[in-house]
C-alpha cells in the first residue's frame, strides 16, 4: 500500500513517534473518530483539525468496536479500508486503530496531544473535564457536512424500505386478484 507509513497499529511505535515530534518542536495534534463511509464533512474535519497544529494522529474505531456502539451491522465499511482511505487525505500524518478492549482514553494518554479535537457529541462537559489533564487544549469544532453517515445510512435504508413495499404491495394485489378470478371460475 501507497501510504502504509502513516498506519500504527502498534502502540508501542507511537511514543517513539510522539518523542520524535516533540524534540522536534512540532505542535501535536489528535482527533478519532469511526470515519465510515468516509465524506466530505470527514475530509472538511480534519483538513480543519491539522489547522491546530503540525502533526495530525487520527485515532480510527475498529469494527469491534463500532458494533458494540451503534449495533451489528455497522460498520459498512471495514476497519482496513477505513484506515487506508484516511492515510490519502493530505493533513492526515498518522492513522492509529482503536480497539474495544483497550483502556478508556488510551490514546489521548499516550499521545499528550497538545491539541485534542473533537466535535459536540463525543464528550460530556464532565469527560472534556477529565480529559483535560491529558491534553494542551481541547477544540471542539461543528460538523462540517448537512448529513452525517448514520442520516445517509438512514436513507438508504427507508428508499430500500419504499421499494419492497411497493413490490410487496403491487404483487400481494396481484395475487389476489388472480386468487379472486380463480374463485369465481
Amino acid at each position: 500500500m501507497k501510504n502504509d507509513h502513516k498506519i500504527i497499529t502498534d502502540y508501542k511505535k507511537v511514543t517513539p513517534l510522539i518523542d520524535k515530534y516533540r524534540k522536534e518542536g512540532k505542535k501535536i495534534v489528535l482527533t478519532s473518530g469511526s470515519f465510515d463511509m468516509l465524506h466530505i464533512g470527514h475530509c472538511r474535519y480534519l483538513c480543519d483539525a491539522r489547522k491546530f497544529g503540525d502533526v495530525l494522529f487520527v485515532g480510527v474505531d475498529s469494527d469491534e468496536k463500532i458494533r458494540s456502539r451503534k449495533g451489528p451491522d455497522r460498520p459498512v465499511v471495514p476497519e482496513d479500508e477505513r484506515v487506508e482511505m484516511l492515510t490519502y487525505i493530505e493533513d492526515v500524518d498518522h492513522v492509529v486503530l482503536k480497539n474495544l478492549g483497550q483502556p478508556k482514553w488510551q490514546l489521548i494518554k499516550l499521545i499528550k496531544p497538545d491539541v485534542l479535537i473533537a466535535i459536540e457529541e463525543t464528550y460530556s462537559k464532565e469527560r472534556l473535564e477529565k480529559i483535560k489533564e491529558f491534553c494542551g487544549e481541547i477544540k471542539i469544532l461543528g460538523r462540517r457536512a448537512t448529513t452525517s453517515t448514520s442520516a445517509k445510512i438512514r436513507l438508504v435504508q427507508i428508499g430500500a424500505e419504499k421499494k419492497i413495499t411497493k413490490t410487496i404491495s403491487n404483487r400481494l394485489i396481484s395475487t389476489m386478484e388472480q386468487m379472486l378470478e380463480e374463485l369465481k371460475d
